[in-house]
């Protein structure tokens, strides 16, 4: 799925109004309806709501809202802000809509004014700013997010939480409302995926409110979310008259003293993401549990200087490199000279990383393609720190031009930056795989779809796609709280199934 900026949201609602033939307070009533079709497919009939309206469309956007509960007999009180001294003419129109029901069901609050009081089971529905915003919000306003922020009610931001704006990241003592959920109109926003600013969206719920097809499909973007029909798209089912030859050799090379489980996890990930042969490439401590924890993987020993030895007629490898590596001299000697003929992409992750960052002149050295797996504090040992997530993900946007390779920048939302500079923001996965070994399975999955023939890029998107998916699939199972990378891999399976 495309992400827009508010620029081209706005261009988007514009052309949809043009090329559909309807009115602006049309399309408006559309996205009421959505709304409040969500919340009656979520939340119990009896159900109470304060609705919070601002003075512009996200405020015309709220009156609507408020009719139409009202009109499906749920419990409903607008209050208008009164932070300008003029409505848009969407929202004066639906203000008067609302009156002409019954003049009691609205409320203009006056500047300076709070609203005390609000019973805890009445749901506050906020629809006081839009993705409009273009300051932080200050004075009396902000002060009256920060007090509906103290509230303990579950909170329904429509499009976009108040006071948080949807193409940069928000001040760190902005006024921003803190949503349980977030209606977001047919698009995510950038700011929904980032650390510092996702918490405000909570469960962030995407509304189809039919904007233009044509619009979409011809409107240039670099940011997108992989979706199910992306990871479908890239996916290539096994053909029935085949052999594990068609589908690729691995090499993982890693492990150490105290360290063998990473290099395990890899290989075994590889094997389960389809690879039809594994090799793992471990020092002689590793040699037994290697061949004991895997059986359907071929174990090579002697570390670095088997590292060494890799010449052009291995080639047949796909190799991922880095998991329990360790950092020591010979490590690093070895894959600067490995670095010096292998040309086929790598897929580089851990002490690989830190290597590099001990050695950068080896950046320019890498393989056009290869990918990447850093976690942000090893994005900034390698590129250097920056302020924020944002910023960070700018940059390696950048380094991925510039050396032309792919980035798979890990967190929350997993973003993975292509060599042309396109970035894919993952929504699988859960907090319960922020535990040791999840980044090793991870680099074995895409390691595994490389030797399949899948581009570089390809790999990267599809496997963090399936990673998160599986992840999900093994919370479903284990809970969060006691899932572990394990898991991830039993549950690949399922992940592919689902394909």
């Amino acid at each position: 799925m495309k992400i827009f900026t508010a620029a081209q949201i706005r261009a988007c609602d514009a052309y949809t109004i043009k090329a559909g033939a309807i009115s602006s307070i049309e399309l408006m009533e559309r996205a009421a309806g959505k709304c409040v079709a969500w919340i009656k497919e979520n939340l119990p009939k009896d159900t109470l709501f304060v609705v919070l309206c601002g003075t512009g469309n996200n405020g015309g956007d709220g009156l609507a809202i408020a009719r139409i509960l009202q009109q499906k007999s749920y419990g409903v009180k607008a209050f208008v802000l009164q932070f300008s001294k003029e409505l848009s003419p969407d929202c004066q129109e639906n203000l008067l809509r609302l009156q002409r029901i019954d003049t009691e069901l609205v409320t203009v609050v006056p500047p300076g004014t709070f609203i005390t009081d609000i019973p805890k089971n009445i749901i506050i529905i906020d629809a006081i700013l839009g993705t409009g915003l273009s300051r932080p919000t200050e004075g009396w306003l902000a002060s009256f997010i920060s007090q509906i922020n103290s509230l303990t009610n579950r909170k329904i931001a429509i499009d976009i939480p108040s006071g948080l704006p949807s193409d940069i990241l928000p001040d760190r003592d902005a006024a921003v409302i803190r949503a349980s959920d977030t209606l977001s109109f047919q698009f995510h926003k950038r700011t929904f995926l980032h650390p510092e600013s996702g918490g405000y969206a909570g469960n962030v719920h995407i509304l189809d409110i039919g904007l233009d097809r044509t619009f979409i499909h011809g409107t240039h973007t670099l940011y997108k979310t992989i979706e199910a029909e992306d990871a479908k798209a890239i996916y290539r089912p096994r053909t029935d008259f085949s052999h594990k030859g068609d589908y690729g050799s691995v090499l993982m090379i890693g492990g150490s003293y105290g360290k063998m489980g990473a290099v395990t996890l890899s290989s075994k990930a590889a094997m389960h993401s389809g690879a039809g042969l594994v090799t793992a490439l471990v020092p002689e401590c590793g040699y037994e549990i290697l061949q004991t924890a895997l059986p359907e993987v071929m174990c090579l020993t002697s570390g670095a200087r088997v590292i060494q030895s890799i010449g052009d007629q291995d080639n047949k490898f796909s190799i991922g490199i880095g998991p329990g590596m360790g950092t020591d001299g010979a490590s690093g000697t070895a894959l600067a000279e490995f670095l010096e003929y292998y040309k086929k992409p790598v897929v580089l992750d851990a002490d690989a990383l830190n290597l590099i960052a001990l050695q950068p002149e080896l950046l320019v050295k890498l393989p056009k393609g290869s990918v990447l797996t850093p976690h942000p504090k090893e994005f900034g040992r390698l590129f250097g720190e920056n302020t924020n997530s944002m910023i960070q993900l700018e940059h390696a946007r950048i380094q991925a031009m510039r050396y032309n390779i792919n980035i798979v920048l890990k967190g929350h939302h997993t973003a993975i930056v292509t060599q042309e500079g396109e970035c894919w923001y993952n929504l699988t996965g859960n907090s319960g795989m922020a535990k040791g070994g999840a980044g090793d399975v991870l680099t074995g999955i895409i390691t595994g779809l490389l030797a399949q023939g899948y581009a570089p890029h390809e790999a990267a998107i599809l496997g963090v796609y399936l990673h998160g998916l599986a992840g999900d699939i093994a919370m479903a199972e284990t809970s969060k709280e006691a899932m572990i990378a394990s898991d991830i891999i039993g549950c690949l399976g399922k992940a592919f199934l689902s394909l």
